[in-house]
């Protein structure tokens, strides 16, 4: 069992609710759906380029999949998440685009900003209590000889290589794609998500995920609202 600590819009949102029927699968405890087609793009072509997303379920990682550390517990992870929550104010995110990262498409804030980062580090720290160490099967499968000096020793000490300076909030919408279905793919994305995109953000929670055993799809286990305090925000 792994648990992950993400951010993802609550169920009812509409960028929840575009994102779940783009993926096909709601982790928010729905069964998979059937994918629909989208602009040009076939619903077979649509299911094709989201299975690799799909089993993970719309989010952004904040902190990454871990295994317990051996003297921690699901109720007390769940504790940690509700004290933490409370303290901490929500960041707004002025606009979320989409972008191209490593081949695959996902939403990515329009510039890159410091509340959002200094966020998600303080996530990274104050959770790694809870993380067992990685094992050499699980550092052997980040494929540590193609990650940078940094990204290696933050898998090392931190679990998950894109933490602090190398942090990229993203939430994933295919697998990797190739320059010639590119062009189909990004125009029936924007398509879809276009008019949810004009409104600004807000990581208003973290919610806690769950993969009961090895490849299944990651599930809402919790959501825990940030605190009523002002939001962290730039323009």
């Amino acid at each position: 069992m792994r648990y992950a600590i993400y951010y993802t819009p609550r169920q009812d949102e509409a960028l929840a609710r575009i994102a779940a029927n783009w993926l096909g699968r709601d982790p928010f405890g729905a069964a998979t759906r059937p994918v629909e087609a989208v602009g040009d793009l076939s619903a077979a072509e649509v299911a094709f380029h989201t299975a690799s997303a799909r089993r993970y379920g719309f989010h952004a990682t904040l902190k990454a999949p871990f295994r317990l550390a051996p003297n921690e517990t699901e109720a007390s992870l769940r504790a940690a998440l509700d004290t933490f929550a409370e303290a901490t104010p929500q960041v707004v995110v002025p606009r979320l685009v989409l972008g191209q990262i490593d081949g695959f498409f996902a939403l990515v804030p329009e510039t890159q900003f410091a509340p959002l980062n200094g966020f998600a580090g303080e996530v990274v720290r104050a959770f790694d209590r809870f993380r067992a160490p990685l094992t050499e099967a699980e550092i052997e499968r980040r494929s540590p000889d193609a990650l940078k000096p940094d990204e290696f020793r933050n898998l090392c000490q931190w679990g998950y290589p894109y933490v602090f300076d190398t942090f990229r909030f993203h939430m994933t919408l295919s697998g990797r794609v190739g320059p010639q279905e590119s062009l189909r793919l990004r125009a029936a994305i924007d398509g879809l998500f276009a008019d949810v995109l004009r409104q600004p953000v807000p990581v208003d929670g973290l919610t806690l995920f769950v993969e009961n055993e090895p490849g299944a799809p990651f599930m809402v286990l919790s959501h825990h609202a940030l605190g009523r305090g002002p939001a962290r925000k730039t323009a």
